[in-house]
C-alpha cells in the first residue's frame, strides 16, 4: 500500500473515532444531573430552599427549569415534586395547567398528583423527587 493511501485511511479512521466520541453521552440517559449543586445552604429540615409554599398554586404547580424539577400542589397543603424531564424524549416540561404537567415537544401530559401519564406518547410517569415542607419553605431532599 502506498504512503498516500495509508495517510488517507488513517485520517478517515481518526475522523470516524472523533465523530463516534462526539456523538456519545457522558451518562447515557440525557436526564437529570446526578448531583445537583444547592443554591443555598440547607438546614436540619432538608436541602436548599426551592420555593415558599405560597409560590405554588393549589391545583397547579411551578417548574424550576434550572433544577429540572416541577413542584405541584394538587390539594391545599399537599406538595409533590417530580423530575421536569419528560420520560418520552428528555425535553423539559413547560407548563402546568388543568391538572397536568405538560411537555411541549410531543404533547405528553402527566398528572399533578402522581405524575402518571395522562396523554402520550410518554409511557412512563415522571420520576418523583424528594422534598420537605416546613415553616412555609419547600426544600430539596
Amino acid at each position: 500500500m502506498n504512503a498516500r493511501r495509508r495517510t488517507v485511511l488513517a485520517a478517515g479512521a481518526a475522523g470516524a473515532a472523533a465523530l463516534a466520541t462526539g456523538c456519545g453521552s457522558s451518562d447515557g440517559d440525557g436526564g437529570d444531573d446526578a448531583s445537583p449543586t444547592p443554591s443555598a445552604p440547607g438546614d436540619a429540615t432538608g436541602g436548599a430552599e426551592l420555593a415558599r409554599t405560597g409560590d405554588i398554586p393549589v391545583g397547579g404547580g411551578t417548574i424550576f427549569k434550572e433544577r429540572k424539577i416541577v413542584v405541584t400542589q394538587p390539594t391545599e397543603g399537599d406538595f409533590k415534586a417530580f423530575s421536569a424531564v419528560c420520560t418520552h424524549a428528555s425535553c423539559l416540561v413547560s407548563t402546568v395547567s388543568d391538572g397536568t404537567i405538560n411537555c411541549p415537544c410531543h404533547g405528553s401530559k402527566f398528572s399533578i398528583t402522581d405524575a402518571a401519564v395522562e396523554a402520550g406518547p410518554a409511557t412512563r410517569p415522571l420520576p418523583a423527587e424528594e422534598i420537605s415542607v416546613s415553616g412555609g419553605a419547600i426544600r430539596l431532599g
